[in-house]
């Protein structure tokens, strides 16, 4: 029998209220995490790095996976700085490489590197799960954000259906919207203001989904090379959700893009964080298939469920539910890892945490980031364990 999947949790650093102690009594192994008071686009420092990895090995846990490296804006619209910033990252990588942090996961979403309506939407059972209301979207991108052009890519009927439901919200409501969407900065509780996303916009101006793939594919060119002597394993992250948004191209949301980010820059080290919310969240995505034929790329993985509405709309699921097929999934990426081990590779324990867990009984009780309470995640790390493990009981012994 190969190796298992290494099991991890995010956590946000001292700060989180999910402390290193409650990460350790979850049963995960290794920590992802970033150095998330470092500006985007600046240099982590080896002591920053060795401060944050005796911490975690203080407490007896592993640092896996480095998420998020944050990669500046300067280098999503071809700034005149990116090469400082490009450089900059290279330095960071040499640094976590030297420490022995030999993942990282990044992104290349505009702006915001995910997108909610509602951080509180109420299950049947009371928990609280994620949500991204379609309509909802449109009513804060026509008569909220006013953005130009935006009436050119939503239908009467949806147009009719945000006023409606625009007109239905109190200005609390409103105002909890608007914080809502805004709020999708990289690692942060930052809420940008509307002007402030206006003026981020205007930098996006002309840059379609071409334009932007070309940065990135430009970003892989200076940075994949370096990470391949440093011996990290680049995985970029999908977007969030996996279609264009207010405005902003998409280009890491459909099998095809994948295959376009592992074909730029062939190595090794050019890969991908699988997040099955992410990707889930696109009705034409068939998980299980892209796992089977791009499963020799995937370097980290996120394990979450979303249902899908008629509109374009989902919340976060339980883990073994919604209309992702996790069973199938997992036995995807089982066979993945054994592919790999008959091959000698030596990656078979491949990272994964749960992600995005529900608000459950003691969660409400602490302020932590939207979709990362630890009783929520903890349910979902027991659910995907124990599901591995069925699987390649029933499959090998």
């Amino acid at each position: 029998m190969f190796n298992n999947l290494e099991q991890t949790f995010r956590w946000y650093g001292p700060s989180d209220p999910v402390t290193l102690a409650a990460i350790q009594q979850t049963g995960a192994t290794g920590v992802v995490t970033a150095l998330h008071h470092i500006p985007s686009g600046e240099l982590w420092s080896t002591p920053e790095i060795e401060k944050r990895k005796n911490m975690i090995l203080s407490a007896g846990l592993t640092w896996s996976v480095a998420e998020s490296v944050n990669i500046h804006e300067s280098i999503k619209t071809s700034g005149c700085e990116r090469d400082k910033y490009a450089e900059n990252y290279i330095g960071t990588l040499k640094n976590l490489s030297q420490a022995g942090i030999k993942t990282v996961c990044y992104n290349f979403m505009p702006v915001l590197d995910w997108t909610r309506t509602d951080i509180d939407y109420r299950l049947p059972n009371g928990a609280s799960a994620l949500r991204y209301h379609a309509p909802a979207l449109a009513a804060f991108d026509l008569y909220i954000l006013e953005r130009e052009g935006a009436y050119k890519e939503f239908s009467h009927k949806q147009q009719q259906e945000a006023k409606l439901l625009l007109d239905s919200l109190t200005t609390e409501e409103k105002k909890r919207l608007i914080n809502n969407v805004m709020a999708g900065l990289p690692g942060t509780k930052d809420v940008l203001t509307v002007d402030q996303f206006k003026a981020h916009l205007e930098k996006y101006k002309g840059i379609d989904a071409a334009g932007l793939k070309q940065n990135l594919t430009w970003f892989l060119q200076a940075v994949i090379p370096e990470a391949e002597k440093l011996g990290i394993k680049m995985c970029i992250h999908p977007d969030d959700p996996p279609f264009a948004i207010l405005g902003l191209p998409r280009v890491v949301s459909t099998e095809g893009d994948l295959l376009d980010v592992v074909s730029a820059v062939p190595s090794p080290s050019n890969g991908l964080t699988f997040c099955t919310g992410s990707l889930g969240a696109r009705a034409g995505n068939d998980l299980p298939a892209m796992i089977e034929r791009l499963g020799t790329h995937i370097h980290f993985l996120h394990l979450r469920n979303v249902t899908r509405e008629a509109d374009g709309s989902f919340f976060e699921a339980d883990h073994l539910d919604g209309s992702t097929d996790m069973y199938m999934v997992m036995r995807s990426i089982i066979n993945e890892q054994k592919r790999r081990a008959e091959s000698g590779r030596d990656d078979v324990a491949i990272p994964m945490r749960p992600d995005h867990g529900h608000k459950l009984l003691d969660d409400f009780n602490y302020n932590t980031f939207p979709g990362y309470s630890a009783i929520g995640r903890l349910k979902g790390l027991a659910e995907l364990r124990g599901l591995e493990m069925g699987i390649k009981n029933t499959l090998y012994h």
